[in-house]
């Protein structure tokens, strides 16, 4: 595929669109819209939240339980549904999205707290449901592996959910776990292509360098699965088979797939660095996705909000349902046990924070 023009290097969105609460907006003037704007750093926020483990009810999420040590996510995936997240914070889902990360430092001590509070129920937490446990400041903050830490003294399964190779330094917690059928790991795989994901997911683990961690993480006996998510209509729903095999001969376990979801501002940040990426497929990806939506970009009813409707998106499913049969890959990872929880006894337990 040919590229366009760049937008800022190492980032996925070019811009900071206003904030759909906010009826305050900033418009640039002439020079700054065409002269060279500084690149945006990246900075690091103090979340101060008192509590750390949230629900949802959505029946067509496999999980209602999952923490989130992060706010925001450095990889800057241009696609990425997360994005609005961002507005309610007062920050824009553009640029602030990947540039200005909330921390959440006590997340440890938090999940601690409530996983031995009376009113827990044991059941699988998934890392994270919103934005990535291991973006790049994990491997300073290491608050994903401390939460393991806590989760492996409970006995609580755990579900990970990542694109970046970091997973793997954490393999020392998560055989022992494994063993117990207290987790799995899903590596999410967008594409094979390297130029693509460099662009598309600018600060986070290239394609061979995540296949390399599902061998990694297979090879160690933890059960692990990958995610081609988004499937994109028109730019890498191409790919199905040849991901899938190549996931199949690193070692995964089983495949599942989610189409790409454009909610609120995401369609605009999103189709800006289509448009200067791979601005020769801008009609193609939209003209598919409003297929798959019934012309619209985004369509929220619970059953249908990952998968689409109508010959598209039947065509998509069928492709990705062959192709994973085809090479012997299971439609989901065994299930996790609760049959190890317990609450250690405060007092005879060391915990460091």
């Amino acid at each position: 595929m040919k590229r366009g023009g760049k937008g800022q290097r190492g980032r996925g969105a070019s811009s900071n669109p206003k904030v759909r609460f906010d009826p305050l907006e900033i418009e640039l003037d002439e020079d700054e819209i065409e002269g060279e704007r500084p690149l945006a750093r990246t900075r690091f926020y103090d979340d101060a939240s008192e509590s750390i483990i949230t629900y949802n009810k959505s029946p067509d999420i496999p999980f209602s339980a999952s923490v989130n040590a992060y706010r925001g996510c450095e990889h800057g995936c241009a696609y990425c549904y997360a994005r609005p997240t961002h507005e309610y914070l007062g920050f824009s889902a553009g640029l602030d999205f990947e540039s200005k990360i909330m921390v959440k430092r006590r997340a440890p001590e938090l999940l601690k707290k409530e996983l031995g509070a009376s009113r827990w129920k044991p059941q699988q937490l998934v890392m994270s449901g919103v934005t990535d446990p291991y973006q790049p400041i994990e491997r300073k903050l290491k608050l994903t592996r401390r939460c393991l830490e806590v989760l492996e003294a409970f006995g609580n399964p755990v579900g990970l959910i990542t694109k970046n190779r970091l997973v793997v330094r954490d393999v020392d917690i998560l055989g022992p776990m494994a063993e117990k059928q207290l987790c799995s790991v899903f590596v999410s795989i967008t594409t094979l292509d390297a130029e693509l994901a460099r662009v598309m997911e600018p600060r986070t683990s290239s394609p061979k360098a995540r296949l390399e961690a599902v061998s990694a993480l297979a090879g160690a006996g933890i059960p692990v699965g990958v995610m081609m998510a988004p499937v994109i209509p028109g730019l890498n729903d191409h790919e199905i088979p040849a991901l899938l095999k190549a996931a199949k001969e690193a070692g995964a376990q089983s495949a599942t797939y989610v189409l790409l979801r454009l909610p609120y501002g995401v369609k605009d940040i999103f189709f800006d660095w289509v448009d200067q990426a791979y601005p020769n497929r801008r009609d193609k990806v939209e003209s598919r996705l409003r297929d798959l939506r019934e012309g619209a970009l985004n369509r929220t009813a619970f059953g249908e909000r990952f998968s689409g409707k109508g010959i598209f998106a039947e065509q998509i499913r069928q492709l990705f349902e062959v192709s994973r049969r085809r090479v012997g890959l299971e439609s989901k990872l065994p299930d996790v046990s609760t049959e190890f929880f317990r609450r250690p006894d405060s007092p005879q337990m060391e915990w460091e924070f």
